[in-house]
């Protein structure tokens, strides 16, 4: 199984374009500013190229993890081995990918497991987080349910996207 890197490219494009919506003060910009405790005078003065640029590769680094967590047949490949480009492939590897190569590949499934690992794995880590720098649940709640559905359309990106 070949990596397809035009949806973790995309992905990279996802986080940017919906936090420009999300963290919009018509939407929850402004409440994320007042529980952050932050002003726009004090967003003002980062470095944007610097954010914006290290928020894209983060972006790719999420796009390039989330490909095991909503693809199958990557934790199948790791029992059978094969996917190796350039090598012969085993024969159990050969028949699991003619059977099984394309099943759960849809941009439904994908976003299942995205919204799952925004849920269950990233909104703890906000909470958790938030919980320690004595944050309200306002702001975890706002930067939560970024992350879920930024991961949602990622999940559906990398999984639909064959």
């Amino acid at each position: 199984m070949e990596i397809n890197f035009y949806p973790i490219l995309a992905s990279g494009f996802v986080t940017l374009i919906l936090g420009f919506i999300w963290y919009h003060p018509k939407v929850f910009g402004t409440i994320w500013m007042r529980e952050a405790g932050l002003t726009e005078d004090q967003l003002s003065k980062g470095n944007m190229l610097k954010i914006f640029g290290l928020s894209f590769i983060y972006s790719l680094l999420i796009g390039m993890i989330m490909m095991p967590i909503v693809i199958h047949q990557f934790g199948a490949m790791g029992m059978i081995g094969g996917g190796a480009p350039g090598i012969v492939q085993p024969e159990s590897y050969l028949k699991f990918m003619s059977e099984y190569g394309t099943a759960y590949r849809t941009f439904k499934h994908g976003a299942f497991h995205g919204c799952l690992t925004g849920l269950f794995l990233v909104l703890p880590i906000i909470a958790i987080n938030g919980l320690f720098e004595r944050k309200s649940w306002k702001y975890i709640l706002v930067k939560g349910g970024y992350w879920i559905l930024s991961l949602t359309i990622i999940g559906a990106l990398i999984c639909g996207w064959v």
